[in-house]
């Protein structure tokens, strides 16, 4: 290990960005959140992949608008 490191140049952030991905801060109901942990939990999977494959299945069968009602059923 050296003595002294030079960050001048150095950048914030994350190291290795991701392709294909953008971090987001979005406000979920504790209800529908807490579904998707549970269901999480028992299938496996991390409830941020969960709620992120239902978004795309919801959108691969409908072109119309997500309204707040729609997106509860969905969700």
């Amino acid at each position: 290990m050296k003595a002294e490191y030079d960050f001048n140049e150095a950048k914030r952030g994350a190291v290795i960005p991701q392709k294909g991905k953008t971090r987001i801060n979005i406000y979920v109901d504790d209800d529908i959140l807490e579904e998707f942990r549970e269901r999480a939990e028992s299938s496996g999977k991390g409830y941020q992949i969960m709620i992120n494959e239902a978004l795309k299945a919801y959108l691969k069968q409908s072109q119309q608008p997500l309204d707040e009602e729609t997106l509860r059923r969905v969700l």
